[in-house]
């Protein structure tokens, strides 16, 4: 019997739409990190226009202080072509000594997985877990992780693996915490007050918008590590928490996905202002920033962030 089609201008049959899906164009982004040295991201744009993809965006970068090279590529492809993408510049990445990783947001549209990272405050985690298991946030929390073992009784309560990456310090396994992301097959990265500065080459494997922090403070005005104390300091009576993209400048501002503030009353105690921010604030930013990332609402492209049309 012949396949069932649609009439040419009625809605396409299960067959038809599946099908339509999987040619489709896909957007991939590609991320390229290694020691820096010359004729490293000419084979992977050889190869991605070889295969006829659209370049929507592309950066490269040099980190001289770090001999560092790390390079960005934003394409659309036909999603059957994937598979064989990921193989081949996996190869290429072996033969120029770089770190090479291949990854769509259309993958696993409906629950990507998520990662989230924590040191010491459990607030954030805790409300964006409890978001996710109430269908507020259309994700799968796939892996808790921390330089501190703080928030290990919540991954323990929700069921979710925990790793710890951290060292007697307190400072991070880098390439430990980048090891365990591979691992998962992590699509987004949620800081959530993990109050540890990302080194540029995490930052770039992860590029793409793929890297989500909370920044307990309002963006661009007080940004750094006492953001509270700097605004009472300035004897503001509005305070605030900023969601935004990571890029390897600490808390730059033109990424910002979300923003929720209070305001207080004048003669309001700091202990207070920290207590509201943290218990109330901070969380409740970090759940939408996450929820218009995940539902594509936004999206990173060129270090700024852009609704994205296609939502939904």
């Amino acid at each position: 019997m012949p396949r069932t089609s649609a009439a040419p201008n009625g809605p396409l049959s299960k067959p038809d739409r599946c099908d339509k899906l999987f040619t489709m164009p896909m957007q991939i982004v590609i991320t390229a990190v290694g020691p820096d040295h010359v004729g490293l991201a000419d084979p992977i744009i050889h190869h991605v226009t070889g295969e006829g993809a659209n370049i929507a965006e592309i950066q490269m970068y040099d980190h001289d202080e770090e001999q560092l090279f790390a390079m960005l590529l934003r394409i659309q492809l036909p999603a059957e072509k994937l598979p064989a993408l990921r193989q081949t510049l996996g190869k290429i990445g072996q033969l120029k000594g770089l770190s090479v990783r291949v990854w769509s947001p259309d993958e696993r549209r409906e629950r990507p997985r998520l990662a989230i990272c924590t040191t010491f405050r459990p607030e954030p985690a805790l409300a964006l877990l409890r978001a996710i298991r109430d269908g507020q946030v259309r994700a799968e929390p796939t892996v808790m992780l921390g330089n501190r073992s703080a928030c290990r009784g919540i991954a323990e309560q929700f069921g979710i693996p925990w790793e710890f990456v951290g060292k007697p310090d307190g400072a991070t396994d880098d390439d430990r915490m980048v090891d365990v992301l591979d691992h998962y097959q992590i699509d987004y990265v949620v800081l959530a007050r993990y109050m540890r500065v990302l080194p540029p080459a995490s930052c770039w494997k992860y590029a793409g918008g793929r890297i989500i922090n909370l920044h307990h403070g309002l963006l661009p005005s007080f940004p750094g590590l006492r953001p509270y104390q700097d605004a009472f300091a300035g004897r503001m009576l509005t305070y605030g928490s900023t969601c935004h993209f990571i890029v390897p400048e600490l808390d730059a501002g033109n990424q910002i996905i979300h923003q929720s503030t209070f305001t207080i009353p004048p003669g309001t105690r700091l202990e207070e202002i920290i207590r509201l921010g943290q218990e109330d604030n901070e969380p409740r930013c970090l759940v939408e920033g996450v929820r218009r990332v995940v539902n594509r609402e936004v999206q990173l492209h060129f270090h700024r962030v852009i609704a994205n049309r296609a939502a939904g």
